[in-house]
């Protein structure tokens, strides 16, 4: 079947301009035009996560056509008298459900791709591109190169045009490979014997002193919010709040001080607070990726 998440765009933003219960009235009233959407295309809303919904159809015309509706009348109507913006990503695939719930690499392909894409845009696969009718492979194209979970090789990554008026639309640049990140799996952070994921569904964690971390060290260099770890998309970002800084430790040995800046996380490697490993610090939080898809749903 044909799997599509809908997520709302810059929803943390709508929660921190206009508090939890307005942004959530808002919030509600996107998600319900979304879902207004899905019998006339034979759609069928799984479940809603936080701000976004997970569909699916039983073909990829249908997903494609549903996507395209579902960006038009969010454009168009304002759901809860507020600019709102949603970007989708679908893709067709074997799904294993369960109790009405659907599992397996189709979904977390479509839930990547969701990440991927920009406010107002739908991406899918050529996988989904190659099983769609004539008449609505003339609204795609192909615009990234990807390896795709479950996929050992590139494949194209397409958008749906689903505008009337393309004369705003970016031209693609036919001789840049345009390859975009994998799902190269969620980040692990282990302080002794405790273990804390950064993933979708976890995308921030903090590190400090404070009780109300996610992380709490007792080392005082540290500071009471020392640092954050955030996923973007799909890379992990290290950011320094410190008075001393952070220094991370990476595979290839060489230590980076990251102070009140910020620093890509990639691989595996040690976080230390506020002292160098010359120094011997006694908590030191190692971070390595777990290679299942950050997208599990």
């Amino acid at each position: 079947m044909a799997v599509l998440f809908a997520d709302i765009s810059d929803s943390t933003n709508l929660y921190n301009t206009l508090g939890d219960t307005a942004a959530r009235n808002i919030v509600n009233a996107c998600l319900s035009a979304v879902i207004s959407v899905l019998p006339r295309y034979d759609g069928r809303a799984v479940k809603t996560i936080g701000d976004e919904v997970l569909c699916v159809f039983p073909s990829t015309d249908l997903a494609v056509l549903a996507a395209s509706e579902m960006q038009a009348l969010v454009a168009s109507s304002r759901p809860g008298d507020y600019p709102v913006m949603i970007h989708i990503g679908l893709h067709y695939g074997s799904v294993l459900v369960e109790e009405q719930d659907v599992f397996g690499d189709a979904v977390n392909v479509a839930a990547y791709l969701t990440a991927v894409a920009t406010p107002e845009q739908i991406l899918t696969t050529e996988t989904t591109e190659k099983c769609l009718s004539a008449a609505l492979k003339s609204c795609v194209r192909p615009v990234f190169r990807a390896i795709l979970k479950g996929s050992a090789h590139e494949s194209t990554v397409f958008q749906v045009l689903w505008r009337t008026d393309h004369l705003e639309l970016t031209d693609v640049n036919l001789h840049s490979k345009r390859m975009i990140p994998s799902d190269a799996g969620s980040l692990l952070l282990t302080l002794d014997e405790d273990r804390t994921r950064v993933d979708q569904w976890h995308p921030t964690v903090t590190i400090g002193r404070a009780q109300d971390c996610n992380i709490v060290v007792a080392d005082k260099f540290a500071s009471r919010k020392h640092v954050t770890i955030k996923l973007m998309r799909t890379n992990f970002y290290l950011i320094d709040h410190s008075i001393n800084g952070t220094f991370v430790s990476l595979e290839s040995g060489e230590e980076v001080h990251v102070l009140r800046s910020e620093l890509l996380l990639d691989t595996a490697g040690q976080i230390m607070l506020g002292r160098s490993r010359v120094e011997r610090p006694s908590e030191i939080i190692h971070f390595s990726r777990d290679r299942r898809s950050m997208y599990r749903v």
